[in-house]
């Protein structure tokens, strides 16, 4: 997004967050001793859960807390952030590099030096990211646990050896993709039998893995219907994909000592597992993201 497309952008998300507050009233608490903020989302359930994880702690420690959980897409965050209409959100490290970047592909498996990265660029848009989460949401391959026991995989290492037997589910992209069938061949040296243009992560290779017609697919590490499904996702274990660990993004304004203590507490706890198992328990099993939140919270002792 360019800046000009943002200085037309911003007053329209003044306006349209505003009558969203005034309708919705999304809350946590009327006052706090030590201070207010607002917390945003993107419209997706993982993004929901994490700010309600992210809300919820900062108004246990007595923050007054507003919520912001349907910004749209990406490209909406920054100008909100820069507008100081919201105060932080939950990203993901190097989805957050590449885009502020431009696409410059500095992103890389190593989530430290990838959020590093990051805060470079974010610093002259007054941001800043904090540590980054054991919690990762990037792309995956997944089998069918048929397949699993078939082969005994466990991790793409195992893959490698089958491979040129099977059928590999994806984009219509993944043959040229550093973090599809290009980069499984220049990292585990494996090549498939074929390669099936499908979707990134969709009903297509969801569909391709019930009728038989496809042996691996594409996924995303978190996703919260692949146990239901009977998939397994294999372990990177040569470190192929980005490290899009979770990573709280705040105005530098908004990011004092205290708030950076809570958030990268909690941060520190989430594991890829606990994202999947909730994203699950909201999306499949439609349960409240906010009660979801609070449970994780407690089971955590994070109250304690």
């Amino acid at each position: 997004m360019t800046l000009n497309h943002r200085r037309w952008l911003v007053p329209a998300l003044v306006l349209a967050i505003a009558l969203t507050a005034a309708a919705c009233g999304e809350t946590g608490a009327a006052a706090g001793s030590r201070g207010s903020l607002t917390v945003g989302a993107v419209d997706t359930a993982k993004s929901v859960l994490l700010a309600q994880i992210y809300g919820q702690a900062l108004a246990h420690d007595g923050y007054a807390i507003t919520y912001e959980l349907k910004l749209g897409n990406r490209d909406v965050v920054t100008p909100v952030l820069e507008a100081g209409l919201v105060d932080l959100y939950p990203g993901y490290a190097a989805t957050e590099l590449e885009y502020f970047n431009k696409g410059a592909k500095q992103a890389t498996s190593d989530a430290a030096a990838t959020t590093a990265k990051l805060n470079s660029a974010i610093q002259p848009f007054g941001l800043v990211a904090l540590k980054p989460s054991p919690a990762v949401d990037q792309y995956a391959f997944a089998v069918t646990k048929a397949t699993q026991t078939k082969y005994k995989l466990s991790k793409l290492s195992d893959l490698a050896a089958v491979a040129g037997g099977l059928t590999l589910g994806a984009g219509s992209d993944c043959g040229a993709a550093d973090y599809c069938a290009a980069g499984l061949k220049k990292t585990y040296g494996m090549s498939f039998r074929t390669v099936r243009s499908l979707d990134v992560d969709g009903p297509l290779t969801r569909a391709a893995f019930k009728d038989g017609s496809i042996d691996v697919g594409l996924v995303l590490s978190t996703d919260g219907d692949l146990d239901s499904l009977g998939l397994v996702v294999l372990a990177d274990d040569k470190h192929l994909e980005n490290a899009d660990n979770v990573v709280p993004i705040l105005r530098q304004a908004a990011a004092n000592p205290e708030v950076a203590r809570i958030l990268n507490a909690i941060d520190s706890k989430l594991t890829t597992a606990d994202v999947a198992t909730m994203n699950s328990q909201v999306a499949i099993q439609l349960q409240d993201a906010a009660a979801v939140a609070t449970a994780w919270l407690q089971q955590h002792n994070y109250w304690s």
